[in-house]
């Protein structure tokens, strides 16, 4: 009982610190002078949040680290979680800063994220073969079961949380998408890391982490929430990338995550297939990659789009704890 009131007690925290970081963290924001840049080539109606200040992602992860730590609970795995995802906030936040501060449009280059990013991952999938609650194997949806990679345990995971990384970056589009996909996917990691605590004391740190993370995007989705009063940035989406993947790693559930999270997969497969088409036959499948654009392009208001995006990860993750 003690660490499910833990749990709690963490989301309540993590989500009051990061409604109340926004009054001092945006006008700090707004006084650096870091808005946010709109693309020419993106839906019109997106113009007028061109300025809105970005790096917000500050705020979520201030409200996880202080939530954490005034929790009182920490072990090997809660250590681990946080590095990972302030690890992939990191290559986030020197983005953004080169971008919005430094004022150089591209930021770091390709090579130079994805260089970081593997780096991460790789250190994150050597990690969990190793601690994580079962080695080098993955729960099984729906089997009841697990399956065994071994040697191919640490390319795969690699590859997969590379991924996740982007997907969810990708899905940092429109106000409170990526914010409000995250919390739903988080606060169930949490539910189904937290139904396994009895079997693997593993499971309480990532729990602790997961409800972490979902009380503060709840918190910050006050002021991400249309009309967002600032965005998270790849400070933010890298973050929460990072702690989907740390969390997916660690309870070897990664093979959930295309169930969970299936909204950042679509967004990752609309741009995949977009790409792909495009450059054999010079025609666009979507009217706009990632997914979310493609429906606002089709006459969806942008509430609408985040509503209904927000509903399906809800009923994933019905699905997604059933199948455990």
């Amino acid at each position: 009982m003690h660490i499910n009131i833990q749990i709690i007690r963490v989301i309540i925290v993590s989500f009051l610190i990061a409604l109340f970081l926004g009054p001092v963290v945006i006008p700090a924001l707004r006084r650096l002078k870091v808005g946010q840049s709109i693309r020419e080539e993106g839906p019109k109606s997106h113009y007028s949040k061109s300025g809105t200040p970005t790096m917000g992602g500050v705020i979520i992860i201030l409200a996880m680290i202080i939530s954490i730590f005034t929790s009182g609970y920490y072990n090997q795995e809660v250590w681990a979680s946080l590095f990972f995802t302030l690890g992939f906030g990191l290559i986030g936040f020197i983005d953004d800063y080169i971008k919005v501060v430094l004022k150089r449009n591209l930021g770091l280059r390709a090579y130079q994220k994805i260089i970081g990013q593997f780096l991460f991952a790789l250190l994150l999938a050597l990690y969990g073969s190793r601690y994580s609650a079962h080695g080098t194997k993955l729960v099984i949806p729906f089997a009841n079961a697990y399956i065994d990679l071994g040697v191919f345990y640490v390319p795969f995971v690699l590859f997969v949380v590379v991924g996740i990384v982007n997907a969810v970056n990708l899905t940092d589009g429109l106000d409170g998408l990526s914010t409000g996909v995250t919390m739903i996917v988080m606060a169930t990691f949490s539910l189904i890391t937290g139904s396994l605590m009895g079997t693997n004391a593993t499971y309480e740190g990532i729990s602790i982490v997961s409800a972490a993370v979902a009380g503060s995007c709840l918190g910050f989705l006050k002021h991400n929430a249309n009309p967002a009063k600032v965005f998270m940035g790849d400070t933010g989406s890298l973050a929460l990338g990072g702690a989907v993947a740390a969390v997916a790693v660690l309870s070897n559930t990664l093979l959930l995550i295309p169930i969970i999270g299936g909204i950042y997969f679509a967004e990752a497969l609309s741009v995949i297939i977009q790409v792909l088409h495009y450059k054999r036959t010079k025609r666009r499948i979507f009217k706009m990659a990632p997914l979310h654009h493609h429906f606002e392009m089709c006459g969806w208001k942008e509430t609408k789009v985040v509503g209904v995006f927000w509903l399906v990860t809800v009923i994933l993750a019905f699905i997604g704890i059933y199948s455990i």
